[in-house]
């Protein structure tokens, strides 16, 4: 049977409605005032872009809004997006002293939103381009968070940026890939705005090797910017996959930023392969939509999963459903359409692989298949666009992390495409770093920090921030664990 809308536009809007609600200006005096602010503030050393947590949180504590989010933006530009959909409980609210003391952390990814919503809502200008331009000429391929932290931080620095893009809209998978629950087109776009009007220039709808050749980019700029993100999602090598069904999750994600919610097409029975974070995304949306079932298939275990476990817990809560252990074998076919799914069992043997349960196969009814099983590197494009640039065994471009320089001179990369699929702060974070290595090609000059403004003429480690060397909370908690099981 044909995908058909299933929920009229107000059952539609309440279901996708975001999971956390802006805070009262009441409520963000409440939890502001609750924060220690610590002289080694371990959530900015969490913060891969470095935002003085301490600083933004102590200008909401004192009514001062516009300097809270001018401290947050100055850092990430792209703060307001990622008070929305960064894993806080990784990062900055995960490192957070509270814990040690058996209470909640500061709510620090709605404190960002608090301020970042007032800096929009009240259309405040608290990023400056400089007076000062220097003649140089950049060149930005793809629109994602990366080209867009970049960008930002060249004009600020007083450089030219012109970004490229194929799709209509600016911003990447925050315009047109994350969980509508949780970040709209509208917030990704106020910020593409922003960084608009600082003089970054946006050519959408062109695609770099067909309307404009990379011979003409590096002919034409004093540097480019290789920002391109992933590819598509990996093939399933079954038959079926070529169904009308059958859609990559991304592409079933997007059609909620370009059409009307009550107009997003839903199978009644929706399976999902894949369980990071995309899937949960699909799969937790497929369900609010009006799918009567929505179900992930992994090949591996629960405790393999590589979504987080807040997205995980989303999802059951939403009533979706989970198959572990098994593995897709077919898409089932009835009169041209999906009508079910075969899997089959999966273990893992005495040598660790992952093997399939022979004589286990079965079948689940469905009638949408979407693929979520991570994306493919963009290596053939990138060979196709630059034949001398390096990329490591899995697809990634080779960078120097402090710079973001590749093998070819004059040519910096960031994100997905550098890192191979890491978080929106990430992104920015590195596409910043490659501004600022820019910088240094064309003026000499080296930047430094952000440090820790309350650690500035101390003596002693910790100094610094996330900025140049982010840690994540699970990593540590796991090294320390295995430190503690080897004593």
């Amino acid at each position: 049977m044909p995908l058909k809308p299933r929920l009229e536009p107000a059952a539609a809007a309440a279901n996708m409605a975001e999971i956390e609600p802006a805070y009262t200006p009441q409520q963000a005096k409440v939890e502001a005032d609750r924060c220690l602010f610590c002289f080694d503030a371990p959530c900015i050393t969490a913060c891969p872009t470095g935002i003085d947590v301490p600083a933004f949180i102590k200008k909401i504590a004192s009514d001062n809004l516009t300097g809270a989010g001018r401290t947050i933006l100055e850092a990430n530009v792209l703060g307001s997006s990622c008070a929305r959909v960064c894993p806080t409980k990784e990062l900055c609210e995960g490192a957070c002293v509270l814990l040690d003391r058996d209470e909640q952390p500061i709510k620090i990814g709605r404190l960002q939103r608090h301020a970042t919503d007032h800096v929009f809502n009240h259309s405040i200008d608290v990023l400056k381009p400089a007076t000062k331009k220097s003649g140089k000429r950049v060149a930005l391929i793809g629109a994602g968070p990366a080209s867009i932290g970049c960008a930002a931080e060249l004009v600020q620095l007083g450089h030219e940026a012109i970004v490229y893009e194929k799709k209509p809209q600016a911003g990447g998978l925050n315009t047109y890939g994350i969980a509508y629950y949780k970040l709209t087109p509208e917030t990704s776009l106020e910020e593409v705005e922003m960084v608009r009007k600082l003089g970054v220039e946006f050519r959408c709808g062109i695609e770099v090797g067909c309307d404009i050749s990379m011979e003409e980019i590096l002919e034409k700029y004093d540097a480019v910017f290789l920002g391109l993100g992933l590819g598509k999602a990996r093939s399933l090598d079954i038959p079926g996959e070529d169904l009308p069904e059958v859609f990559e999750a991304l592409q079933f994600i997007e059609k909620f930023h370009t059409v009307p919610l009550h107009q997003v097409a839903v199978g009644q029975h929706a399976v999902i392969i894949g369980a990071g974070n995309t899937a949960i995304d699909a799969v937790s949306q497929s369900k609010r939509l009006g799918a009567e079932s929505s179900t992930i298939v992994y090949r591996r275990g629960e405790d393999c999963m590589p979504a987080y476990d807040f997205e995980y817990d989303l999802a059951k809560n939403d009533g979706c459903e989970f198959v572990f252990n098994a593995a897709p074998v077919a898409i089932l076919e009835n009169d041209g359409s999906v009508e079910g799914i075969r899997l089959i069992k999966t273990e893992i043997d005495a040598d660790g692989r992952l093997t399939q349960v022979k004589g286990s196969e079965f079948e689940i009814p469905c009638d949408m298949v979407l693929k979520a099983s991570g994306q493919t590197k963009q290596a053939e494009l990138l060979k196709k666009l630059l034949p001398d640039l390096k990329l490591d065994a899995a697809g990634r471009i080779q960078i120097d992390p402090k710079n973001g320089l590749t093998s070819i001179p004059k040519v910096y990369a960031g994100g997905d495409a550098a890192n191979g699929g890491r978080e929106v702060v990430n992104a920015v974070a590195e596409g910043k770093k490659a501004a600022r290595g820019m910088h240094s090609f064309f003026t000499g000059d080296s930047i430094q920090g952000p440090v820790q403004p309350s650690r500035v003429g101390a003596v002693g480690s910790p100094i610094g921030s996330g900025f140049d060397k982010p840690v994540r909370v699970s990593e540590l908690e796991a090294a320390y664990h295995k430190q503690s099981t080897e004593k």
